[in-house]
């Protein structure tokens, strides 16, 4: 088959979406050579992570015959039927317009309805695309892939959508965090960002939904001797974020970091003591999966997807509970055997998120919907 992408993420973002992009073509690319993956995007970032991707085998790059900000809605389509395009995935919430008049089958990922859900923390504009953009997709897809069960439940609740349009496929995430580094690596990257020799770890936006008030308060109770590493891009909550460590005096044990390079983010999870992750609301959360395949153990909030992210041997406290928090830190910190019983149980749950696996199962997907225009 000619299977084309969405590849506006793919090749732009460096995180989230992009990530989600990447391994899902990559992973096809890697197990089914047998076909072409052709990657539509308007425009193409140069970076070293989105130029080794685009340079593998069997995966094609497109750009726009010509442009236009509704080239993804509209003008693509002329594009996948010159290509002869069999399939197209619409990877992140939305597939073009008319697509069933071309007879091309569409599937679309649906990552999560959290605009819907929590409709605050959007602008009035944004929330009106968004939803209009998701439940056109919804609507005309063949197939609809909810990246969780808990995401599954939203689609069906806003959209009303009949729950046998929609599969869940997992995802997995970059085999870098599967790999040990060695001792000279994690030496040099502690000296490069002035790590501890014990950090308390968190990964993402810092923005109001992914709620690192709650574990800055948690850390005002957790054991002195770890600090907290806070990986990710600021937004207006950072500044929430530093009155409160100001007001609880914890300047010296909290350590922003920006822009740490993809290939380097493995080696900093590795030499976390754990990882946690109070996020109010996630389609999956795959900075959980990242810090499962790295072997450190995880606290996160419960309520959405994430005990699907963390599965059963993991920790988890409400997202408002900072002490629910404090003491789940300060158990797993306290206790060498329960660590090693966390890292061993997550290792043999992420096995579940297997890329192989996850391809298999897209691909079983894709060869189902074909069928239904043969």
């Amino acid at each position: 088959m000619k299977i084309g992408f969405d590849g506006k993420r793919a090749a732009n973002n460096l995180t989230g979406l992009g990530n989600y992009s990447r391994s899902l073509i990559a992973g096809m690319a890697q197990f089914f050579p047998q076909n072409q993956y052709f990657v539509y995007t308007p425009k193409i970032k140069d970076k070293p992570q989105i130029s080794s991707f685009l340079s593998r085998e069997h995966i094609i790059a497109k750009l726009p015959d010509s442009g236009g900000l509704l080239w993804r809605t509209f003008g693509i389509k002329k594009q996948l039927l010159t290509d002869n395009i069999d399939l197209f995935h619409g990877l992140s919430h939305e597939i073009p317009v008319n697509l069933k008049t071309a007879n091309i089958p569409a599937v679309v990922t649906i990552h999560d309805l959290i605009f819907l859900k929590f409709p605050r923390y959007y602008g009035a504009i944004d929330r009106f695309i968004y939803k209009l953009k998701c439940r056109h997709a919804c609507q005309h897809a063949d197939k609809i892939i909810a990246i969780s069960e808990c995401t599954k439940r939203d689609v069906m609740e806003f959209f009303k959508t009949d729950p046998q349009k929609i599969e869940v496929v997992y995802q997995g995430c970059d085999d870098s965090f599967k790999t040990p580094a060695s001792a000279e690596k994690k030496t040099a990257l502690r000296l490069k960002f002035q790590l501890p020799d014990k950090y308390i770890l968190n990964v993402g936006t810092i923005e109001t939904r992914k709620n690192l008030l709650t574990l800055i308060r948690a850390l005002k109770h957790v054991n002195e001797s770890y600090k907290l590493v806070v990986i990710g891009k600021r937004t207006a909550y950072a500044d929430l974020v530093q009155q409160e460590i100001d007001r609880l005096d914890l300047n010296s044990r909290v350590i922003f970091l920006q822009n740490v390079p993809f290939d380097e983010l493995p080696v900093i999870y590795q030499m976390a003591g754990v990882f946690v992750y109070p996020s109010v609301y996630e389609g999956f959360g795959i900075p959980v999966i990242e810090a499962l395949c790295s072997g450190v153990p995880v606290v996160a909030a419960s309520g959405s997807c994430l005990e699907e992210a963390g599965g059963p041997g993991s920790i988890y406290a409400a997202p408002s509970d900072h002490l629910g928090f404090a003491k789940a830190i300060n158990d797993v910190l306290g206790s060498p055997e329960l660590i090693a019983q966390m890292k061993t149980s997550g290792m043999s749950y992420v096995q579940r998120f297997d890329h192989e696996l996850l391809s298999r199962k897209m691909m079983n997907i894709y060869t189902d919907v074909k069928k239904q225009y043969a």
